[in-house]
């Protein structure tokens, strides 16, 4: 095989990795965008690589983006961003492939935003460890192998993940997507007739919402913590005025969709979505509420959502 065959046969032999990567580096960093960083990093690596010598290729990948992910963790410049208020994980539509698998419970709960906002408090080894095991199975030796550290590390790692997310969020069962459907309709409708008590009912005690603010203009993330609170708000939100008309760009339309494996409903004005809101539900209530609409968050959401067939939107016109 000459050099140029070669070449072509090693891009394809990346290439046929790349969704697998880039799902992995998306649960370990929140963001599509620092993800496909890090694969195209990777991929650089790869070319320069002596790949006669790579055994297993999809592994060395897999220890490559892994890394490259945990020293993103942990730079400084990262630390300044997270740290700042201000950040939230990037949304992805239902079919993305940079969500990844999605067979089991683990896989899925994996990629909810209330999972990735909860990963930031793990430390960026446990949060490597704490994704390999759940999200994609990997065993602790070959974890150990990825990371560089030894099994019994990997598993003190995974310990502390599990008992420091098992701490911070709600449990419950997980709710079937017709039910999570016509729950988000009720409290669509709720939000929309200014029933603030049905609202509160529709939530969880312990309910939380976190949003960037209206156009994503928030310097820091504003937070609610009280059902009261939040049915205050989201009532307000939810009310039309023309300076919200100006600040979307048009009178949206309301559209149910899935975001990263849940329900959620989606402004959509034109081809754009200019706002999003994701519900995270627990025994048929609404425990966690994400809503996000800065541009540069929605933009690979947007971008699956021109590709996308629509059911017809739940309000034509807000």
């Amino acid at each position: 095989m000459d050099s140029a065959a070669t070449d072509h046969f090693d891009t394809s032999r990346f290439e046929a990795s790349r969704n697998r990567l880039a799902s992995l580096a998306y649960r370990l960093l929140g963001s599509a965008t620092d993800a496909e960083d890090a694969v195209q990093d990777a991929f650089l690596r790869w070319q320069a690589a002596d790949r006669q010598r790579i055994k297993v290729p999809e592994a060395w990948l897999t220890k490559v983006v892994t890394n490259l992910c945990v020293d993103r963790l942990r730079s400084a410049q990262a630390r300044r961003e997270r740290t700042a208020g201000a950040w939230l994980p990037e949304p992805l539509l239902d079919g993305d492939p940079m969500l990844g698998p999605a067979d089991t419970f683990e896989q899925r709960e994996s990629v909810s935003l209330a999972l990735l906002t909860l990963m930031e408090r793990l430390s960026p080894a446990e949060r490597a460890v704490y994704v390999l095991r759940e999200a994609f199975s990997y065993s602790h030796a070959e974890i150990a192998e990825i990371l560089d550290i030894t099994e019994s590390a990997s598993q003190q790692h995974l310990h502390r993940a599990r008992r420091r997310i098992t701490a911070a969020r709600s449990g419950g069962a997980e709710v079937d997507a017709a039910s999570a459907r016509r729950i988000v309709e009720e409290f669509l409708a709720a939000a929309a007739s200014g029933r603030t008590e049905r609202l509160v009912a529709l939530l969880t005690d312990d309910a939380t919402a976190i949003s960037d603010g209206a156009g994503g203009l928030a310097e820091k993330l504003l937070r609610y913590d009280t059902p009261q609170r939040i049915a205050a708000v989201v009532r307000a939100g939810f009310k039309p005025t023309d300076a919200k008309r100006r600040l979307a760009g048009g009178t949206p339309a309301i559209h149910y969709a899935l975001v990263n494996g849940v329900p959620a409903i989606l402004f959509v004005v034109g081809d754009q979505v200019v706002g999003s809101t994701m519900f995270d539900i627990i025994n048929g209530k609404i425990a966690t509420m994400h809503g996000i609409a800065a541009p540069h968050r929605l933009a690979r959401l947007s971008e699956a959502w021109r590709q996308h067939e629509p059911d017809a939107p739940l309000i034509a016109q807000w």
